[in-house]
């Protein structure tokens, strides 16, 4: 009879408990798929939307038919009174009430309600015969890599190879514990380092999987292209599955039950949802912050996604966010080795 490593064993063992979970197979792939086609469909290239905005006033009437002349404003009247509820209740983005000289009521920290001033101000000006001494000529543009789903797609693939990490080896080993049957591998040669290492090595297998089903779903219906080289992008997602699987370790070392592991892991997770620049830019957060930002490992994940899937970056050029996920990584699993309790 043969007999396998403890650690190919255990490893075999964690593949086939993950296989036989549906729910969790739909969250690894399905999740993902259903997440891009949604924004990717919401966000898609297309023409800019008409700007609602309102006029009221005694003269609201032929104020409206002047707004009217702009293409990007869509003007509705309203009596006294309601306009403003309007602005106030986000139905519009601009109030313009038609006094002596008309007046503009807009929240500044909203864009659009600052575009809907500029045009409106520029369909008045206009209408009032001011004449622009400035030729202007415009290029409309469109670069590859610079949609929307372009930007999220890597970002998408970031989420979830830390979600299928931390939760996928968290709830095992948390289960595990609750269930007993840590306290029963005490008993066996098995050493920590193995059982640890292979919820880690457990992960790698539908890792190929994640990037070809997300990455392939992208290409196909949205035209996201590979720009870069796919050994770059293999190579970046392996490890950042590998650290995220460390810190799912790291979590779970010591959590007694799902609900304390469950609540460790969104302390972890959910701030890197936020700020780590999967469904927008980190350059929205204060420079103060972005630091701090750039050294989480899903902040490092995804720019070195983006960089390799949109910008065709050489790996030699993500020295950065290559060490700090291996920082991540090793310095999860150290911690994890030293603190974990079979208990």
């Amino acid at each position: 009879m043969i007999h396998r490593p403890a650690l190919e064993q255990l490893t075999l063992a964690r593949i086939r408990e993950f296989v036989r979970q549906p729910e969790a197979l739909f969250w690894v792939f399905g999740f993902p798929v259903l997440l891009a086609l949604g924004l990717g469909f919401a966000f898609r290239e297309k023409g800019p939307e008409t700007i609602p905005i309102g006029v009221s006033g005694a003269r609201a009437e032929a104020l409206a038919e002047t707004l009217g002349a702009s293409p990007a404003l869509r003007v509705r009247v309203y009596p006294d009174g309601q306009g403003r509820d309007a602005l106030r209740t986000g139905r519009i983005s601009l109030l313009v009430e038609a006094a002596d000289e008309p007046v503009f009521r807009f929240d500044p920290t909203r864009p659009e309600s600052r575009l809907a001033r500029l045009e409106a101000d520029a369909a008045l000006q206009s209408a009032a015969g001011r004449r622009d001494p400035i030729e202007v000529r415009s290029i409309e543009t469109r670069e590859p890599g610079a949609r929307y789903i372009d930007f999220l797609i890597p970002g998408l693939l970031g989420l979830n190879l830390m979600g299928t990490g931390m939760w996928g080896v968290g709830f095992s080993i948390a289960t595990a514990r609750m269930q007993k049957l840590l306290k029963r591998l005490v008993a066996t040669p098995m050493r920590k380092s193995e059982y640890l290492l292979s919820h880690v090595f457990s992960r790698l297998l539908f890792l190929v999987l994640e990037v070809i089903v997300l990455v392939g779903f992208g290409w196909w219906v949205f035209d996201v292209a590979v720009r870069g080289s796919l050994a770059a992008l293999a190579l970046v997602s392996l490890l950042g599955a590998l650290a995220f699987a460390a810190l799912g370790l790291l979590v779970a070392s010591r959590a007694q039950t799902l609900e304390g592991v469950s609540g460790i892991m969104n302390l972890v997770m959910v701030p890197m949802w936020v700020m780590s620049g999967v469904f927008f830019s980190v350059e929205r957060f204060p420079d103060g912050m972005r630091p701090w930002i750039k050294a989480l490992p899903l902040t490092a994940l995804n720019d070195a996604l983006r960089a390799i899937i949109n910008e065709a970056r050489p790996l030699s050029e993500l020295g950065l966010e290559v060490g700090i996920l291996v920082a991540w990584g090793l310095a999860s699993f150290a911690v994890a080795l030293a603190i974990f309790k079979w208990r």
